[in-house]
């Protein structure tokens, strides 16, 4: 038992295990490495509480079906989703189950360290989801009504094309919107925008 921070790190290639794994070492946290999903949930009832660092890409089972299991199995540690493949709808299906965040590998230390504070901090002190909600409806409020469009379909995991067909407007006048929104909910990355978007009740339609 430690009184280090502890990251579960499931990644099928050793070579992710080791560089996320010394990053965070180095940061002062503990590190459990899994090679397998399969691997993790078999040991999950006696593993240390902590944050789960889950790739998405694995063999055998994904990461998606993994978080799915854990909620099942009614396991709370929080959950940062990791992909190299910039699937944005996958990684909003995490967001939708739950995740706390999701990160493009590779990824920069400073924005590994920041998500894995605010999953500790979901650990240790659980917001009001109303509030949330309410600061959510107020930040939309700023944006025009083809920005919330826009943000509405990012928040289903629609790709840009398919958000400027049913908007009947181009991919370029899409990704223009998508910065102007950014910019006025005042953040820097997509999974930033979807926790507001989420929060707000957006992406709810099948």
């Amino acid at each position: 038992m430690t009184d280090k921070k502890l990251i579960h790190i499931i990644d099928d290639e050793d070579s992710v295990r080791r560089s996320v794994g010394y990053m965070l070492k180095t940061s002062g946290y503990g590190v459990e490495p899994w090679s397998s999903g399969i691997g993790f949930l078999k040991s999950v009832p006696s593993a240390e509480e902590g944050c789960i660092l889950l790739d998405i890409r694995m063999p055998e089972i994904d990461g998606l079906e993994v978080q799915r299991i854990l909620a099942e199995r009614g396991v709370t540690m929080p959950i940062i989703i990791m992909t190299g493949h910039g699937d944005v709808s996958v990684a909003v299906q995490a967001m939708k189950a739950g995740a706390v965040d999701f990160l493009e590998k590779p990824f920069e230390k400073a924005v590994l360290i920041d998500a894995i504070e605010r999953a500790f901090d979901r650990i240790h002190s659980d917001q009001d989801m109303v509030a949330r909600a309410a600061r959510a409806d107020i930040i939309i409020g700023a944006l025009t009504t083809r920005e919330r469009e826009v943000l509405d379909g990012l928040a289903q995991g629609l790709p840009n094309k398919t958000i400027a067909y049913d908007l009947g407007i181009s991919s370029r006048t899409v990704e223009v919107h998508r910065a102007n929104l950014m910019t006025k909910l005042h953040v820097h990355s997509l999974s930033d925008a979807l926790r507001i978007a989420f929060a707000a009740g957006m992406g709810t339609r099948a």
